[in-house]
């Protein structure tokens, strides 16, 4: 019986740990890597084909992302999650499919223009679309037998809609193991949800540590923090962006914001307008008001009761085209603008950032992790400069940090999940935090436990009886290589030869007239400034 760690092994995002037990071969998630990479990732050590199942703990993109290449590469067994999280992969697959397209035909469009090779898209909306045939719905605490000696249990992460921990039972002749993969464990106290359910037994456990070295502190007052930052900004005349997780985020964030609006919070903004500028953000609130209600807190089922719905208010705008989109940065009204991705990587948030970012009067407010090399964490680090759409933007706007609103549990909420076992595990394996954190982590849950704890690299082997390592995997971090250590291909021997005769026409250019001179010094400066490092 063996775990081998494919992604999210001293990085946050990427999840993906093959199990090998009772003659079986089970992925626990398949997910898609956002932002830099830390680590070379191993491929999979198996055929597609070979799989015999997947184990998804929820439907963000970094657990379920490569779903639909995995299918379209041959995998064809059965996807075991809760009827929520196939509801909102239905959804979020097809958006992140489409987008896979859409960076094709731009990719492809340049690659004409320049005669490079085509590029073909990571997967289709065609490839999404056959996923979804293969999910089986699970209900919270119900035993699913998935193989012969092989069982599934399903518990509240309480991170999303439909989140789960996933309990595994492996029964191999006399022997039986119990894994519980945590799956992204929720805060406690967050609208709408309820909190993470406590486990009671596991032999062996992964959990995962994206603040396995943080303290959130007493609640904060949510939905006073918001509206001080709210009242700031629109008496200077400037607007909220908020990059926003369109799943999960986007919805808790429409329930504080109905909240402000119905206690009369702001002075003198009544009837300021929110506008939610993201397709899948508004697919995703549908499905939040469906007939889900089996996942929701008592505070969210009252209000269902008396008939209420806490996601619609006076001043809610929907944009769903591009040209609501782009009508958005039109109007002169503050407002709040809400919108994917919730790191800044992708989506409409990048031109909201672009008509905002330079603008003092307005607040860039973020409110979920920001994953290392993504364009919201260098944003959160102090940069005065980013490129956007190959142009430079100063950041000249308030860059906010909504305290301890984090979807993520902490470090004492994961102590106190993995305290709640009846007996000490064999070990536990932490993954899912960024490098340093896992090993701190794990020596946090060896101190205060006396649990045996690891941090698993890429690539890495364990024997699941005895929490051995069969291989440590891959620990050599990736390095950036700058242009000037780059191989020479064709491409860089180009660029050489246009330098040199972009010196030529510089020496060429000394008795032309300033203002000649001028322009060109411009347009040099205006060229090096979308190639320089943000």
């Amino acid at each position: 019986m063996k775990l081998e760690f494919l992604g999210a092994a001293h990085e946050v995002t990427g999840s993906c740990t093959l199990l090998e037990a009772a003659g079986k071969k089970i992925l626990i998630d398949c997910g898609m890597e956002q932002g830099a990479d830390i680590y070379e990732n191993c491929a999979l050590p198996i055929l597609p084909s070979d799989v015999d199942a997947v184990l998804l703990t929820h439907a963000h993109i970094d657990h379920s992302g490569k779903l639909p290449l995995l299918s379209a590469q041959g995998f064809r067994g059965n996807i075991y999650a809760t009827e929520a999280t196939g509801r909102l992969c239905s959804i979020m697959l097809r958006d992140s499919a489409h987008i896979q397209e859409q960076e094709a035909l731009w990719r492809n469009k340049k690659a004409q223009r320049s005669g490079e090779a085509g590029y073909q898209p990571l997967y289709t909306v065609e490839d999404a679309v056959q996923t979804m045939e293969l999910f089986v719905q699970c209900k919270y605490h119900e035993v699913y037998p998935i193989a012969d000696g092989i069982s599934v249990r399903f518990l509240d992460a309480g991170h999303l809609l439909g989140s789960s921990s996933i309990e595994i039972t492996v029964k191999e002749g006399e022997k039986q193991e119990i894994l519980l993969f945590s799956g992204d464990l929720g805060n406690r106290n967050r609208p709408l949800i309820r909190d993470p359910e406590l486990p009671k037994r596991a032999d062996s456990v992964i959990i995962e540590s994206t603040y396995g070295n943080r303290l959130h502190g007493p609640r904060k007052d949510y939905i006073g923090q918001l509206a001080e930052i709210l009242q700031e900004t629109f008496d200077r005349g400037g607007n909220v962006v908020i990059p926003s997780f369109a799943v999960g985020r986007t919805q808790e964030f429409l329930y504080l914001l109905r909240e402000i609006k119905e206690k009369g919070l702001l002075t003198g903004h009544d009837g300021f307008p929110v506008f939610v500028d993201s397709p899948l953000a508004a697919e995703a609130t549908k499905i939040y008001f469906d007939d889900l209600t089996d996942y929701y807190d008592e505070e969210m089922l009252a209000l269902l009761r008396q008939g209420i719905n806490i996601l619609e208010f006076d001043g809610l705008e929907i944009s769903q085209t591009t040209a609501e989109s782009m009508a958005i940065n039109e109007d002169k009204r503050p407002k709040v603008i809400l919108s994917a991705s919730g790191m800044c990587e992708a989506g409409r948030i990048r031109h909201h950032l672009k008509y905002n970012l330079w603008r003092a009067d307005s607040t860039i407010l973020f409110v979920g992790y920001q994953a290392e090399g993504t364009m919201g964490r260098i944003l959160q680090d102090g940069a005065t400069t980013v490129r956007l759409f190959g142009e430079p933007v100063q950041v000249r706007a308030r860059i906010a940090t909504m305290d301890g609103i984090s979807g993520h549990a902490d470090q004492k909420i994961m102590l106190e999940w993995l305290e709640n076992l009846e007996k000490p595990p064999k070990m536990v394996y932490v993954n899912h935090g960024q490098d340093t954190v896992c090993d701190e982590f794990a020596a946090v849950i060896s101190a205060k436990l006396s649990y045996p704890a690891c941090a698993p690299y890429n690539g890495g082997i364990y024997d699941v009886e005895s929490g051995e390592c069969l291989r440590e995997g891959n620990r050599q971090r990736l390095v950036k290589k700058s242009l000037v250590k780059t191989r020479r291909s064709a491409s860089y021997e180009r660029l050489v030869r246009a330098g040199e005769r972009l010196n030529a026409l510089i020496e060429e250019s000394k008795g032309i007239s300033n203002k000649e001179l001028a322009k060109l010094a411009d347009g040099l400066e205006r060229l090096m400034a979308d190639w320089m490092e943000y």
